[in-house]
């Protein structure tokens, strides 16, 4: 388990399912990058996203390779990258399509916000 304010990539599918149940349960924000080591605008986006993780040690991040665990991306219906999807007791509750980086951070204060008054 990584600390606290850090990314935390998903290499397996088991490792997803984990991280997964981990956010579920723990009703906090989860935030899920889906990348790829070839998009140019996820390599864009990464050090935003570690600075919002660094900045909301509240909200879980994860990152998902699409070409690593095609069946999470799949299931999500991810067709894009990046796609970042925001899951609140492992329903998805938003979602930001491309390297949108002040849409991303406004909806991450939004949804951290609201997480950490429902969970108060």
């Amino acid at each position: 388990m990584a600390e606290e304010g850090q990314v935390i990539s998903c290499h397996t599918v088991d490792a997803w399912k984990e991280q997964f149940l981990q956010g579920t349960e723990s009703k906090k924000l989860v935030v899920v990058d889906f990348t790829a080591s070839w998009c140019g605008p996820c390599r864009f986006i990464s050090p935003v996203l570690a600075e919002l993780a660094k900045k909301t040690p509240d909200v879980i991040f994860l990152k998902v390779d699409v070409d690593e665990l095609k069946t999470v991306a799949e299931e999500y219906a991810v067709e894009a990258m990046p796609t970042f999807l925001f899951l609140k007791e492992g329903k998805i509750v938003d979602k930001v399509v491309g390297a949108r980086k002040d849409e991303l951070q406004l909806k991450v204060t939004k949804h951290a916000a609201a997480a950490s008054a429902a969970s108060a």
